[in-house]
């Protein structure tokens, strides 16, 4: 599953959980802002015809996506998870991990994210009923529109295909 090198960071998306409306912000930074965007999942996924844009279908099973993601990724890349245990091997590597939402896991916040999780899935395996999670508002949407913005003037301005990129 060779794919062609990227010059300059990039973003990838853990695709099976993202919310659509997510999605379509980060097609819209890819073109504005010439970075390039994956989307992984294990089921294909629609995505715009973009040179920026793509999307990676890898095989079924337990973090398979997410192991992908990781040996795919490089220091100063962007990816957007709900996964919590994705993100500190994100961070491990020099990445940057979002959730959906906005919220930046940093190695500060993800024990105390890891143990609520770990929590609640004990509470779940023992028959209670937890809820799901939070319905996505406009302003997490804004939220994550925020730290993508942040994240996107921290990289070296890219150009368009004259400026020397393949086309």
């Amino acid at each position: 599953m060779n794919t062609p090198a990227v010059a300059g960071p990039q973003i990838w998306v853990d695709g099976d959980a993202c919310p659509g409306v997510i999605k379509d912000i980060l097609f819209r930074a890819a073109e504005r802002a010439h970075v390039h965007v994956t989307l992984v999942a294990n089921q294909w996924l629609r995505c715009p015809p973009s040179r920026y844009i793509r999307a990676l279908q890898v095989q079924g099973g337990f973090d398979v996506a997410d192991s992908e993601i990781v040996e795919r990724m490089q220091p100063g890349d962007l990816v957007v998870t709900q996964d919590i245990p994705l993100a500190p091997r994100v961070i491990e590597k020099g990445g940057v991990a979002v959730n959906p939402r906005g919220e930046r896991y940093t190695p500060d916040n993800m024990a105390e994210r890891l143990s609520m999780r770990n929590f609640m899935e004990e509470l779940r395996g023992a028959g209670v009923q937890t809820g799901g999670p939070a319905a996505f508002h406009p302003r997490d949407r804004q939220a994550f529109a925020n730290q993508l913005d942040r994240w996107l003037a921290q990289i070296p301005r890219r150009k368009g295909p004259s400026a020397g990129e393949d086309a």
